[in-house]
This record gives structure tokens, C-alpha cells and sequence, in this order.
């Protein structure tokens, strides 16, 4: 599989060689999905908190009598069936979403994305990203001179200018290869991929 490689302009100069285990894989949209869905789910925080019939306040004398009314029978106003009472099965903050996801199911997804990124052009791979100085306006001058509005980055390596130059960008992320998800490469425009980073996400997901 060839990639191609982008200067920084923007502009294709040539191609490099890509690992087709890692960037020529099938494209298994029920896997993607899958994993996609898991991630976002073992992110999730149980924020709910709702009342069951003992935790609502509430009166335990009995509305009416037994008998005698016409009405239905009734013990007290925390009932489920009343407004204002208990849930039967309330939300609570401790609610665990997370969902498993197999090792080798997580990377034949990572896989497949990145593979379907490259058949769409959305995946490039550039020698390196680095700015001279941690200014979040020359790393925006940067994107936008190589016509790059949403970008993800990759890179090997992690310099201080550049975390800190992108840091404040609303549509740029810049990571390191042990911290992609699916989510984030299946959310921006452009992925762009440093050359130590394909070697990293070979051995990662190959």
C-alpha cells in the first residue's frame, strides 16, 4: 500500500510504502461501529440520580380508607404509580455502561478505519509537524497554508511548542500513536500521520 506524502504546502510529492495489515484492510463498517459505540460508552459517567419509594419524602399515613370510597386502594404516596413517587428502577451515579471489547477485535477495527481513511483521502503521512515556537497562531498559519481546516494529528514525537500550539486549535488534535481512538479518526476531515508514527501504529496494530 502507498501512501502519499505531503509537504508542507500541503502538496503531494511522492508516495511512501504503508503495511497493508495496518492501512489496506477490508473495511468492516459492523466492527467500526461497534468499537466506535464502545468508546464512547466506556467514557460515559453515570451523572443520573433518581428516588426510589424509600428515598422520596413523603407522609405514611394512608390517603383514604380501605374500602367505602369507590376509589382504588391505596397505602401511601411514595407509590410508583402516584405523581411525585419513587421510580421503580431508579438511575443511579454508580451505573456502569461499559461494554468489552476484545484486543484483537479493537485493532482489526483501528485497522479498517485507518484503511478506509487512506481509500478516501483523508489519510496522509508528512516527515514531521513542528513549529518554532509555542504560538497557537503559527500552527494555525501552518494548517491553513496546507488547506487543513479539521486535522488529527500523529506524531512519534511530542515536543513542547507543538502540544502547546495546538492545544487552544477547536478542530486540531495532535497525539501520539498509543493514544488514537476510534472516534477521533473517524471524526476529523484530515488525518495526518509522521512517518515514526506508521511505524509505531504497525507494531500496534499489525
Amino acid at each position: 500500500m502507498q501512501i502519499e506524502l505531503l509537504n508542507e504546502q500541503g502538496q503531494s510529492t511522492s508516495k511512501v510504502e504503508a503495511p497493508d495489515t495496518v492501512f489496506a484492510r477490508d473495511y468492516n463498517e459492523a466492527l467500526v461501529h461497534q468499537i466506535v459505540v464502545a468508546f464512547q460508552a466506556n467514557a460515559r459517567l453515570g451523572t443520573r440520580a433518581q428516588l426510589d419509594r424509600a428515598m422520596v419524602k413523603h407522609s405514611t399515613k394512608k390517603p383514604w380508607r380501605q374500602k367505602g370510597t369507590g376509589r382504588a386502594r391505596a397505602g401511601m404516596t411514595s407509590s410508583p404509580l402516584w405523581r411525585g413517587g419513587g421510580r421503580i428502577f431508579p438511575n443511579s451515579p454508580e451505573e456502569n455502561f461499559t461494554q468489552k471489547v476484545n484486543k484483537k477485535m479493537y485493532r482489526a477495527g483501528m485497522a479498517a478505519i485507518l484503511s478506509q481513511l487512506v481509500r478516501e483521502g483523508r489519510l496522509a503521512v508528512v516527515e514531521s509537524i513542528s513549529v518554532d515556537s509555542p504560538k497557537t497562531k503559527l500552527l494555525a498559519q501552518k494548517f491553513k497554508a496546507m488547506g487543513l481546516d479539521s486535522v488529527l494529528v500523529i506524531t512519534h514525537e511530542m515536543p513542547d511548542n507543538l502540544l502547546l500550539a495546538a492545544r487552544n486549535l477547536a478542530n486540531v488534535l495532535v497525539i501520539e500513536p498509543r493514544y488514537a481512538d476510534p472516534l477521533a479518526l473517524v471524526h476529523y476531515k484530515k488525518v495526518l500521520v509522521t512517518k515514526g508514527a506508521m511505524e509505531q501504529l504497525k507494531e500496534m496494530l499489525a
